[in-house]
């Protein structure tokens, strides 16, 4: 079975609500995928909500960790050179393996013209090496950088990163999801996928973040995020 969106991106270009979208993605799933591996998946997400690893990333209002990672084409970005002219939106993903990853920023790069009119820049993290990353970027036609973040530090400082399960793990091995193939390392650590506006001066505006990697909020939330942050700095 070859899962619809890993196919090569058309024209043809997906703008239902993004809930929409994974809500046919999880049909898709629950039809081909065996119950007794989705119970898998969800213990694992149960047990990361029992951590409360949601509650407990770094909030609104702290201070973002500086950093520097190469994007999809091998070139070192730095987060104080982009923040240097506008505010910052940080996608934390798993990875080009994971369908949702998939959607979200094929969502996400409908609305970045948006974002830049709004008067920031898009960037994605993730674990995955820079070639991993190169091979998302093209296929799916990203207007915006794929950060890697080797060894999951910079989520690590945003409180997201987790050790996959060993259940878990042995459903990624029969499925072909070789994660220390994926990410150039054996740590099998992953980041809860989070969003976030950083302000210039790096203080986190927002924050968003699930244990269940089905769940991200929708792009026209992180627009009018954006538009409120910038009615609050007109008016200070």
């Amino acid at each position: 079975m070859k899962w619809r969106w890993h196919e090569e991106s058309g024209s043809n270009l997906d703008r239902r609500p993004l809930r929409q979208i994974f809500a046919e993605r999880k049909d898709l799933i629950a039809k081909y995928v065996p119950p007794e591996t989705e119970a898998i998946h969800a213990q694992a997400i149960a047990e990361l909500k029992l951590r409360r690893m949601a509650a407990n990333i770094l909030p609104v209002g702290a201070k973002a960790p500086s950093f520097e990672l190469q994007d999809h084409n091998g070139k070192v970005v730095s987060s104080s050179d982009l923040l240097a002219t506008s505010q910052l939106v940080l996608c934390f993903i798993r990875g080009r393996w994971c369908p949702f990853c998939v959607g979200r920023m094929e969502a996400m790069n409908l609305i970045q013209p948006q974002i830049e009119e709004a008067g920031a820049t898009l960037v994605a993290i993730s674990p995955q090496t820079v070639k991993q990353s190169f091979f998302m970027h093209d296929q799916h036609r990203l207007r915006f950088p794929l950060l890697s973040d080797a060894n999951n530090r910079v989520a690590r400082q945003f409180r997201l990163a987790y050790r996959v399960p060993a259940a878990q793990e042995a459903v990624y091995h029969r499925a072909f999801i070789n994660l220390p193939f994926a990410n150039g390392d054996d740590s099998w650590e992953l980041p809860i996928p989070a969003t976030y506006i950083v302000d210039r001066d790096g203080t986190i505006l927002y924050a968003s973040a699930s244990e269940d990697y089905t769940e991200r909020p929708e792009p026209t939330e992180i627009v009018a995020a954006l538009d409120v942050a910038s009615e609050n700095t007109m008016s200070s």
